[in-house]
């Protein structure tokens, strides 16, 4: 039952990501206003995590995943309206994205904490894959989808979106059951219950390495889809060709996810970080030679999509089989907030970059930073740490 409900859940905000910027800088011919939108979309990440995380500890997670699923829809429509009144304020787009992605951010965390409430413990790399492999084959049809209505008229995707989100809450408030355990004693303060997580990850030096290493690999996928935007529309190229770029990085990720399992017990944790590090390193610099080439682009972002649905399974599974139901929330905020934190730079960074260079040369300097990256983690004292067990995790 949870998972035709996740299947559902992932559907739901397909159209709408990728339309933000992509109708931002086709509307306005400006790298960086799409990336200042971008980037109201992922700040949440960094400033929502933390306070996210303990309240899907306090309260019901179903309740918080349906409010925010109503709240999302609400915000579709709003955006909707004003690109039909012909009134699409950049403020007004900024608050939007901004409250879209805070309500994203709290939904995501209530989803990932829930899973083990419903399946048991030793079917949580199984039950982690297929979540993951959902949310890709969600990415393969929301792109081409939302980049398509966003070419068909600015206020389809988000139209389209706003009832999905929906749909999705209401078939989600007929899921019966809780889907975390019942609390005992007196609540703390937030302030202690944050501080508690942040201790429970101080104590897991490889977890912090793994996702400190996310951090920038986030942060640079997120300028390298605008520097493909910035590219296709210089080349004349349209929003649809963006979204269908994008999407075979979805269906590289749904492979990745259901090949997860197969790749974590046969291969080290460090093993799969370092190898995925140094392969997408390999893969985004050539991306510099290939922007105006379709196809190949399609088949590098499908490679790097790949290596993503891998690491995402390994690190869902490490998370959740290390914390305890009580901090789960917390647990997964805290490891979004390293992980993800970081990624609204990406945007905006990488928009006055763009507008300061082109995007092949803004491309090799995100490569750069990668093989940076990839250099960094292989002498990195807390990846040599074997990762933690959590087998008292209940």
């Amino acid at each position: 039952m949870w998972g035709r409900r996740r299947a559902l859940a992932a559907r739901r905000a397909g159209p709408r990501p990728v339309a933000y910027p992509i109708v931002v800088m086709w509307t306005t011919g400006s790298p960086s206003d799409a990336g200042l939108v971008g980037t109201a979309l992922l700040l949440p990440q960094l400033l929502v995590q933390l306070p996210g995380g303990v309240l899907v500890d306090r309260y019901d997670r179903k309740r918080i995943m349906v409010l925010a699923g109503i709240g999302q829809a609400l915000v579709g429509g709003l955006v909707a309206f004003l690109f039909l009144s012909g009134r699409p304020w950049l403020w007004a787009l900024l608050g939007a994205a901004f409250v879209e992605g805070a309500l994203g951010v709290l939904q995501q965390l209530a989803e990932r904490a829930a899973v083990p409430a419903v399946v048991p413990r030793a079917q949580l790399p199984t039950a982690l894959t297929g979540n993951e492999a959902r949310t890709r084959g969600a990415a393969i049809a929301g792109q081409p989808l939302g980049s398509g209505l966003a070419a068909a008229g600015s206020a389809l995707p988000f139209g389209t979106a706003a009832v999905l989100h929906l749909l999705a809450a209401l078939s989600l408030s007929r899921v019966r059951g809780r889907l975390q355990q019942e609390r005992t004693g007196p609540r703390a303060h937030v302030g202690a219950e944050i501080r508690e997580g942040l201790v429970w990850m101080w104590h897991r030096p490889f977890l912090r390495a793994v996702m400190s290493a996310v951090a920038v690999t986030n942060v640079l996928f997120q300028g390298l889809n605008l520097a493909v935007m910035a590219a296709v529309l210089d080349h004349h190229g349209s929003q649809f060709q963006v979204g269908l770029i994008l999407s075979l990085s979805g269906a590289g990720g749904l492979v990745g996810a259901l090949s997860g399992g197969w790749w974590n017990t046969r291969v080290s944790l460090r093993a799969l970080v370092l190898g995925g590090l140094l392969a997408w390193t390999a893969l985004m610099l050539p991306v510099a030679a290939v922007l105006h080439q379709p196809f190949a682009l399609g088949a590098l972002f499908a490679a790097s999509g790949y290596v993503g649905g891998v690491f995402n399974v390994a690190g869902g599974v490490l998370i959740v089989r290390s914390a305890p139901d009580r901090m789960r929330g917390r647990a997964n905020s805290l490891a979004n907030l390293v992980g993800s934190g970081a990624m609204a730079l990406g945007p905006v960074a990488t928009g006055y970059l763009l507008e300061a260079t082109d995007a092949s040369r803004a491309v090799l300097v995100l490569g750069g930073v990668m093989a940076l990256t990839a250099l960094v983690a292989c002498v990195a004292p807390g990846l040599r740490t074997p990762p933690e067990d959590g087998a008292d995790a209940v």
